[in-house]
């Protein structure tokens, strides 16, 4: 019997499986910046504020003048942002601030309710500025869901990366946002998330294949939801199935399931884990178990906007000169 239990094409969003709740993969290839740290090209025919059409290569999303995402509410759910090319400037309403780069990964807990906004700063003055990062939306289990906001920063240097070799000495990287392979074991993810839960068997991986290379990932517990996501390559044969369009394989989650890589480099997203089974009221920013829940998420952030927002505009940016940095709701502040 074929591993592979279903396949399917990738979209924007892609589809995901409980306990993922969304995937978006931004791959946007940016020109110089502006002063404001803008696209220093005309944003004639793009439609601002809901720009996704990706015209010449790359989009504004909801930004106006700078790439991303301005303020936004969520509630009772994660976010987990992967970043692989460029930068992210991040400010929430407790307070809490952050530039974040290649390699970094942010992991915020929206709890009972955060606004936030993610904007991609163009700091390159000179030359193209690419940014690609993955998000990530990771369901709270019930009891979870009014936890107390926040958000915890995984720097490049921390996150661990495992290099292999395949039998004909064809190069395979792996870097581990969540679990474990073969003794590289990620940083712990927040306290109260799903993946810290004992059995959740979490396991979020990125996986680069050299042209040719063949990678077995080893079988995980009865029940949980396995997806590899082909999205950079040629082609990819996953147990008996060949990808040779940018696709999705559902795959049995307890038994090893071989990758056998095409002509050229190839890169996968692993998301794996147990089913949290609960029911789900999802709508808009908000994840929540029941319709009247949802009722209330949208009346107490009505009401209370989940807090000041502590910054000068809807979309902050950090500064042509600011490095990596996160600043905590506590007044915590690193510098990478």
């Amino acid at each position: 019997m074929s591993a592979v239990l279903a396949v399917g094409p990738l979209g924007f969003p892609w589809k995901t499986f409980d306990p993922f709740l969304f995937c978006a993969h931004h791959d946007d290839a940016y020109p110089k910046g502006n002063a404001q740290l803008g696209p220093a090209e005309s944003l004639a025919g793009r439609r601002l504020g809901s720009d996704f059409a990706r015209k010449d290569g790359w989009s504004m999303y909801h930004g106006r003048a700078v790439p991303g995402f301005p303020q936004h509410p969520h509630r009772g759910f994660e976010t987990i942002s992967i970043v692989r090319r460029g930068y992210i400037d991040h400010s929430d309403s407790i307070g809490a601030a952050g530039r974040i780069g290649p390699g970094d990964v942010q992991w915020m807990t929206a709890g009972k309710g955060i606004v936030h906004s993610e904007m991609f700063p163009l700091l390159d003055a000179e030359g193209d500025n690419h940014m690609e990062m993955f998000q990530l939306w990771i369901n709270l289990p019930a009891h979870n869901k009014l936890v107390d906001p926040g958000f915890t920063m995984f720097w490049d240097h921390a996150m661990p990366r495992v290099n292999i070799t395949d039998s004909q000495g064809r190069a395979i990287q792996l870097k581990i946002v969540a679990g474990q392979y073969d003794g590289a074991k990620a940083p712990p993810p927040p306290a109260h998330s799903w993946a810290s839960a004992d059995g959740s068997d979490v396991a979020i991986w990125t996986i680069r294949l050299a042209a040719g290379a063949e990678f077995t990932i080893p079988g995980a517990h009865v029940g949980s939801n396995r997806t590899l996501y082909f999205y950079r390559g040629e082609s990819v044969t996953i147990d008996d199935r060949t990808l040779s369009g940018h696709s999705f394989a559902r795959v049995a989650p307890d038994v090893d399931v071989t990758i056998r890589n095409g002509p050229q480099p190839s890169e996968l997203l692993m998301m794996q884990g147990r089913p949290i089974g609960e029911p789900v009221a999802h709508h808009g920013p908000f994840v929540m178990n029941t319709m009247d829940e949802l009722r209330q998420a949208y009346s107490d952030y009505q009401r209370t906007r989940f807090g000041k927002w502590p910054w000068p505009s809807d979309s902050p940016t950090h500064g042509s000169e600011q490095g990596r940095f996160a600043l905590h709701a506590d007044g915590r502040r690193e510098d990478v």
